[in-house]
């Protein structure tokens, strides 16, 4: 398998170049895409941009790892055993190097449901403490329903949660780079964390960031908040390099025109809602055709729209 370096197309992506329809790429691997190498020792997994599936096998988030020199530091545990499992097989392939740390970029199920097999390597595990507590607390709903949609390919899942918290951020120096996992703020849900090389001006922003999907927007997920940590910690690392949470790499200015942007546009189509004396049922349809070609639009833009007018209505 050659590697492939991160490109000024894929610098350049858009969501057109990403779309629900295409079926797995990756034929006889429980990845839907081959790993490749973003930036020298910088390698990533693509998700799909799709719900999670059996087809996908839940692989719809950017499964990333640095081969440091001295050993491979994982990002994200895998939505499955059986996941972690594939990802691990490709590290194999790629360095001989042990794998000697994973990061949960968040609490939820595709962060943190292939802990198990990580586990039983004996690799440390580690989350922000706020990500544990979400999985501690609803680890086993998240894992009935990766059950549901996963069947057969989640045999050997279980609930099992990061080795080791943090609060602020957790440096790693190891082989050629320097790592920093960091806490920047509430963002998309509790306990997101950026993985951040300054030294390579690349970051592994998680679910902080999206450019080719739509960003969901949960009940626990306040957008003003989410805007102050993006101007205020976020896009004040300039990074060079942006391995989003889903979707291809690419840079900052596309993160910042489908999260933020979205985020401050979203926002304000609600507050003219609101200003105008409208009510909740009708905010689901507020005007979001700007970000129609996004994959998962037609499952998240009325829900979206509903949240904010819940949250914009305290304000």
């Amino acid at each position: 398998m050659k590697p492939l370096l991160l490109t000024a197309a894929l610098l350049c992506a858009t969501a057109a170049t990403a779309s629900e329809q295409i079926a797995d790429k990756y034929p006889g691997s429980m990845l839907y895409d081959e790993p490749v190498e973003v930036i020298p020792g910088v390698w990533s997994a693509i998700g799909a941009t799709a719900p999670p599936t059996y087809e996908n096998s839940g692989h719809n988030n950017n499964l990333s790892f640095i081969v440091t020199g001295d050993g491979v530091v994982v990002i994200n545990g895998g939505a499955a055993y059986g996941l972690a499992k594939a990802l691990h097989d490709e590290i194999k392939r790629i360095t001989d190097q042990p794998v000697k740390i994973v990061f949960n970029e968040n609490g939820q199920g595709h962060a943190m449901l292939g802990n198990a097999y990580w586990a039983e390597q004996g690799v440390p595990i580690v989350a922000h403490e706020d990500a544990a507590h979400e999985f501690e607390e609803y680890g086993g709903s998240v894992l009935d329903g990766m059950k549901g949609y996963n069947r057969d390919k989640a045999e050997g899942t279980t609930v099992q949660g990061p080795t080791e918290t943090f609060s602020d951020e957790y440096i790693v120096d190891m082989g050629d780079f320097h790592i920093e996992a960091r806490y920047l703020g509430p963002a998309h849900s509790p306990g997101d964390i950026v993985v951040w090389l300054p030294e390579q001006s690349l970051v592994i922003s998680g679910d902080m960031a999206f450019h080719e999907r739509m960003l969901p927007i949960f009940q626990h997920t306040y957008t003003a908040d989410w805007l102050e940590t993006w101007e205020n910690e976020f896009e004040p690392l300039g990074a060079t390099y942006v391995i989003p949470g889903h979707g291809h790499p690419t840079n900052m200015a596309q993160v910042r025109r489908y999260t933020h942007d979205y985020l401050v546009y979203l926002r304000g189509k609600i507050r003219e809602h609101i200003d105008a004396g409208g009510d909740l049922s009708d905010a689901y349809y507020v005007d979001q055709s700007p970000y129609a070609h996004l994959d998962t639009y037609e499952e998240l833009a009325t829900k979206n729209a509903g949240r904010v007018y819940e949250q914009m209505e305290w304000e």
